[in-house]
């Protein structure tokens, strides 16, 4: 399964519960507390939690609280009123105005000082903030998604996170699996930031050699997806030839991996080699329907690794087919139809019945 048009692939059974429970809650206005290592995309689907909620007409605020100053951070979260401190020549509205019956991402809430974070516990509790300097509160109407790459149960026990935000924030936990645990998209990546940094660049679209296959498999990407990405550009400005090999992966990965004979094979399901056509095995056929182009029918094994039933699998392939139209038209129905092969009608329909469930 991909929400490419969110910049999420993967279709390993860790991302696809992921994703199970995402289609879940993205309609709700439940608050959302996502977990990860750095790297892992954890902006990448809460953006696509917004793009799939009730609110997606409205804003998509985020802000990196461990990225603002501390005496900052209050007046970008809340505004404040002309003349609250020195530089305030102006009022000005914060980020949860500006996100009025959208999103707010909190992103890194690990770091906020806590008396930042009673105020966004008044804001879980009450609907409502207070500009800096300002004589009273403010009605907000805003869906708060927050994440973390710390553990919050440890800060909460050493003193550094309030409990009672941690529960008001916890309600639906989403973690997105490091990727050294969802090894069986690390070849999808690859291909997906090759095709891309490759075409921006103007040449053939690399291929991995076997050994260099096998050592990107192997590798733990601390860094992960951010990572794996970074070099990816990198392979796409300095490979001379067409295929990626041994000799132009860094001694850091290749050291990492240890002896290059005593690699594991890639297991089975495993994307196919970049440097050949897919042959016969345990992979969908190719199939041409009224002579179009060759694809791969999905499989038993993809329902079985995303843990769906039928109806839900052909749910989600819809929406992903809807999600694709609606970007490729900027959001006109009219063209997205078009390109479904559907009328307006049956669109707006589709759409409205995907609110209500």
């Amino acid at each position: 399964m991909e929400f490419a048009d969110n910049g999420i692939i993967g279709e390993s059974a860790a991302l696809g519960e992921v994703f199970r429970v995402l289609h879940k809650v993205a309609p709700t206005d439940s608050t959302v507390l996502v977990t990860g290592e750095s790297g892992t995309g954890k902006e990448l689907l809460v953006r696509a939690l917004h793009s799939r909620s009730l609110r997606a007409e409205k804003p998509f605020v985020p802000i990196n609280c461990g990225a603002i100053p501390k005496e900052l951070l209050e007046s970008e979260l809340f505004g404040h009123e002309k003349g609250a401190f020195t530089h305030a020549i102006r009022s000005r509205a914060g980020r949860f105005e500006m996100a009025d019956g959208g999103t707010v991402f909190l992103d890194e809430i690990g770091e906020m000082e806590q008396s930042l974070q009673v105020k966004i516990l008044r804001v879980l509790q009450e609907k409502e903030i207070e500009r800096v300097g300002g004589s009273g509160p403010r009605k907000v109407d805003v869906r708060i998604v927050a994440a973390t790459n710390r553990d919050l149960e440890e800060e909460v026990a050493a003193g550094r996170f309030r409990e009672d935000l941690y529960y008001r924030l916890n309600v639906i936990p989403l973690h997105l699996p490091p990727l050294r645990e969802r090894r069986g998209d690390i070849l999808l990546l690859v291909d997906h930031f090759l095709t891309r940094f490759c075409a921006r660049k103007e040449r053939p679209k690399l291929g991995l050699s076997p050994q260099a296959r096998r050592v990107l498999l192997a590798y733990s990407w601390p860094g992960n997806i951010r990572e794996l990405e970074n070099f990816m550009e990198r392979l796409s400005i300095l490979v001379d030839g067409d295929v990626i090999g041994t000799d132009d992966l860094p001694c850091k990965i290749l050291d990492a991996v240890g002896p290059l004979e005593h690699l594991p094979d890639p297991e089975p399901d495993d994307a196919p080699d970049m440097t050949a056509p897919a042959v016969a095995g345990d992979a969908a056929p190719e199939i041409c329907v009224g002579g179009a182009r060759p694809f791969a029918w999905p499989a038993l094994r993809d329902m079985d690794a995303l843990g769906l039933g039928l109806k839900e699998f052909l749910d989600a392939v819809e929406e992903r087919l809807l999600d694709e139209a609606l970007t490729k038209s900027d959001g006109v129905k009219n063209q997205a139809a078009e390109l479904l092969g559907i009328k307006r009608t049956t669109l707006i329909e589709k759409l409205k019945k995907r609110r209500e469930d």
